[in-house]
């Protein structure tokens, strides 16, 4: 590794530049603050997406819900609209504090997007979502629907026939697999996933109960979206889900934001000047996290502090975003392996869109080891009875580190939060594990409690 060249700079020139690099590269944990964060109104004029988009995309999910309520009767209680609740974890917190040694100050709640209806975890959203737009453009411009019809007439023998004659293929980790599978086999679309070697076993056995093709790859998640994109492209009937660059996703996932704001309004959860809001959102290519903190970015300006987690082993977004470089480099480059249990998050390149998009808008980037990830896994079953996938426990750890580090202190000074603290909302986003089969969520279980017992 001590001779290569990475864009043509030897790491040990890499690691003068951004010292942080040191660590990284050990895998040690670390919490990175973005110093080209900016207030709100300076970073959107640099930004094309505007508020209009992500109505737009508000708007379609809504003149899907007959359809969404007619095929899949567990989002009939929300009218066909796929939602998460929202709820305080104030016992998961006192532990927190216990085991961290750390006074988290505010109220700690839990964003349960690992129980969203259909595919359970945040992918429901930008993966569904982006599916159902091909089907709408398809058959508008087809003349087999119009947006004025009721898109309950969706689910018909007709409709699944004309989509049959349409491929839809994706690059996935797993989730994002699972929402575009369940979707677009739903619909009648022939699918097909590309899979890299982390996504867990029942995730592809799943996906293929659905009549979904299931391709399977050796290397990791790049490989798959590469081979995905190529195969795709070879047939003009085919639609491929561009993880890495889909504006489509990330509207999708942005749209949870004024969803967010009413829960909390909801629950008289005041989020202003003097009562900050701060969320955890585990990342691995970018989309979903990116979608969300560009949502609420736009639904709350200043008043919202967005943190991206991701393990130890796969840092490549706050890599890209540190060095400025986005997807034009990864993990691997840097020689840190990109193997995690947080399969979800395995992701060695990050996604430039998103990067970009979020240069200064993304308060930093914070990175957990994955036997954290099981320790807190074990507590929050213990604490506030909710069982969650590895991956999804990263945005806690953020809570702690935000109080606790040099950098997340200078980050609340530098920002004249601390005098607010007592008055601080945190959201840690749970992005998935509702849908993890009992077995298997039992071993991350009693592995959590068995490293608990050795620390």
């Amino acid at each position: 590794m001590k001779n290569k060249m990475i864009l043509g700079k030897s790491i040990e020139k890499w690691k003068e530049e951004y010292p942080l690099l040191n660590k990284l590269t050990s895998t040690e944990e670390v919490f990175w603050t973005n110093p080209k964060y900016t207030k709100f109104e300076e970073a959107i004029r640099k930004i094309t997406l505007t508020e209009k988009d992500i109505i737009d995309a508000e708007e379609r999910l809504e003149r899907f819900a007959s359809y969404i309520k007619k095929i899949f009767p567990e989002t009939k209680e929300n009218n066909g609209i796929i939602e998460s609740p929202i709820v305080e974890i104030p016992t998961m917190k006192k532990h927190i504090e216990k085991s961290f040694n750390q006074n988290i100050f505010g109220d700690l709640l839990l964003k349960c997007d690992s129980h969203l209806p259909i595919s359970g975890s945040i992918k429901a959203r930008g993966g569904i979502y982006e599916v159902l737009k091909h089907a709408e453009d398809l058959a508008i411009q087809h003349g087999m629907l119009t947006k004025e019809d009721d898109y309950s007439i969706l689910d018909s023998d007709e409709f699944r026939k004309f989509f049959s004659n349409y491929s839809i293929a994706v690059g996935s980790t797993g989730n994002l697999g699972l929402s575009i599978g369940i979707m677009s086999a739903k619909l009648g679309f022939k699918v097909t996933v590309h899979m890299s070697s982390d996504a867990k076993k029942w995730k592809k056995d799943l996906l293929r109960s659905k009549g979904v093709i299931v391709v399977e790859y050796e290397s990791d998640y790049s490989k798959a979206v590469e081979e995905g994109r190529k195969q795709s492209d070879a047939d003009p009937n085919s639609y491929f889900v561009d993880d890495e660059n889909s504006k489509n996703l990330f509207l999708g996932y942005a749209v949870a934001a004024s969803r967010l704001k009413k829960q909390l309004e909801s629950l008289n959860i005041v989020v202003d000047q003097d009562h900050p809001l701060f969320v955890y959102l585990p990342c691995g290519v970018g989309g979903g996290p990116g979608g969300v903190a560009f949502g609420l970015k736009l639904a709350y300006k200043d008043n919202v502090h967005c943190f991206f987690a991701e393990p130890t082993h796969s840092p490549c977004m706050l890599i890209g975003s540190m060095t400025g470089t986005h997807d034009k480099v990864c993990v691997q480059d840097f020689g840190i392996d990109n193997i995690t249990a947080a399969d979800g998050l395995a992701v060695g390149r990050a996604s430039g869109f998103v990067g970009r998009t979020l240069e200064n808008l993304l308060s930093g980037v914070y990175t957990v080891n994955d036997d954290q990830l099981y320790v807190l896994l074990s507590a929050l079953a213990d604490t506030e009875n909710f069982y969650l996938e590895p991956s999804a426990l990263a945005g806690i750890p953020g809570v702690v580190d935000l109080f606790k580090t040099e950098a997340g202190e200078k980050y609340l000074e530098y920002n004249n939060l601390k005098d607010k603290m007592k008055h601080f909302t945190h959201i840690v986003w749970a992005t998935g594990g509702s849908m993890v089969p009992k077995v298997e969520m039992n071993q991350y279980y009693q592995y959590g409690i068995t490293l608990s017992s050795l620390k």
